[in-house]
């Protein structure tokens, strides 16, 4: 509409600037209203009537001209707003793209959940550009336009929202695989579900979240050994179900810990003057108290440090003694998985003794190498 209104105004100026004088008298009399031109002849009587026509005459031209350039001067303006907005659009549509797969990323997270933490790896790991909004834990407004209010979430092109870490995981890695698919095609092969667990609490799940949605020659390719694929679907599942739940009990172990563990969430995590007071104190002794619970429900040793060991040196075991990683020579998404959950310690007390106490440093450094440098991207 505004090119056309611009194009409409240059071929206005265009007729005034290419008509004669005598036929412009007229329009430019009109335009600039009978009444100016006639308060204008008579601020002129003094002079003569000869004088007086004359310059009429030659003030009307001039005024056909300047009328003309005014025409030309606006349709010009018009059109350069109009290629400025056009630019701005394509601009705006080409930033919904990035290199390597096309897709712009915005995860939605809390930096110390181990959630995040593992989409956060899969992304670096495989240099996937991405946004960050870190969301305030207490109010959560940054979240507000969604009905899912967990994190993590991720919204792809600005459009497409995908949740449940798993999911967004799997999710990625079908589309980098398999080319032949769009994300919404994808997102589709992982039905929610929504179900109330022995809590009464109603939850989401999703349906073949540990799964890749290849084609059988695919499949063949990403996963050539005999085994390979269910090891890493069972290991990462794992990740969910099991090692996640020992977090908790021996990041907030004591109440030192648990000092400790705030201090370090409210320092990476988005909270106010107030808010992070209150998290630290309040939310420490909140979660030492959870903590002692969650041990119960898991049914987990006096010493929970004694089940973390346990897990982590599992872990090791299946990787075996000739592997880098899970995955071979390359971290696989179970890999990913494990590295995510675990990284959520460091700087705390549970990490140190982990590292000490456990076999485990050797392939977390790899793993830590592998993620900063991001290694799956090549």
């Amino acid at each position: 509409m505004a090119a056309a209104c611009s194009r409409t105004l240059c071929k206005v100026a265009r007729s005034f600037l290419e008509t004669p004088a005598a036929a412009r008298t007229g329009t430019v009399s009109f335009l600039l209203g009978n009444a100016g031109a006639h308060g204008f002849r008579r601020g002129l009587s003094t002079g003569g009537p000869g004088l007086r026509s004359r310059l009429v005459s030659s003030v009307r031209a001039g005024r056909g001209r300047v009328l003309g350039c005014a025409f030309l001067l606006g349709g010009g303006l018009g059109l350069y707003q109009t290629l400025k907005l056009s630019v701005q659009q394509h601009l705006a549509e080409e930033d919904k793209k990035v290199s390597g797969d096309g897709l712009k990323m915005t995860l939605y997270q809390y930096k110390t959940c181990p959630f995040c933490s593992k989409v956060r790896a899969f992304l670096d790991y495989y240099g996937l550009p991405y946004d960050i909004v870190e969301v305030n834990p207490v109010m959560r407004k940054e979240i507000k336009w969604s009905a899912y209010r967990k994190v993590p979430i991720l919204m792809v092109g600005g459009e497409l929202q995908l949740n449940d870490s798993s999911v967004i995981i799997s999710s990625l890695r079908t589309l980098m695989i398999n080319k032949e698919k769009s994300l919404s095609d994808v997102i589709h092969c992982y039905p929610e579900m929504k179900s109330v667990n022995d809590r009464g609490k109603e939850v989401t799940e999703y349906n073949n979240k540990y799964w890749l949605m290849l084609s059988e020659a695919q499949t063949a390719a990403v996963y050539p050994a005999k085994g390979m694929q269910k090891e890493e679907m069972k290991w990462r599942q794992w990740a969910d179900d099991w090692l996640v739940h020992l977090i908790s009990p021996n990041v907030y172990r004591t109440t030192g810990e648990a000092l400790a563990s705030f201090d370090y969430i409210v320092r990476e995590g988005k909270f106010g003057t107030v808010e992070g007071f209150f998290a630290k104190y309040v939310g420490a002794a909140a979660m030492f108290v959870i903590s002692k619970r969650l041990k119960n429900r898991h049914n987990l040793q006096d010493d929970v440090r004694q089940d973390l060991y346990k897990a982590v040196n599992d872990w090791m075991a299946a990787i075996g003694k000739n592997k880098k990683f899970m995955g071979g020579d390359q971290p696989n998404l179970a890999d990913l998985a494990v590295f995510g959950v675990l990284r959520v310690m460091e700087g705390l007390q549970a990490f140190d003794d982990m590292m000490a106490n456990t076999k485990v440093k050797p392939w977390y450094m790899r793993m830590e190498r592998a993620t900063l440098n991001h290694e799956g991207r090549s």
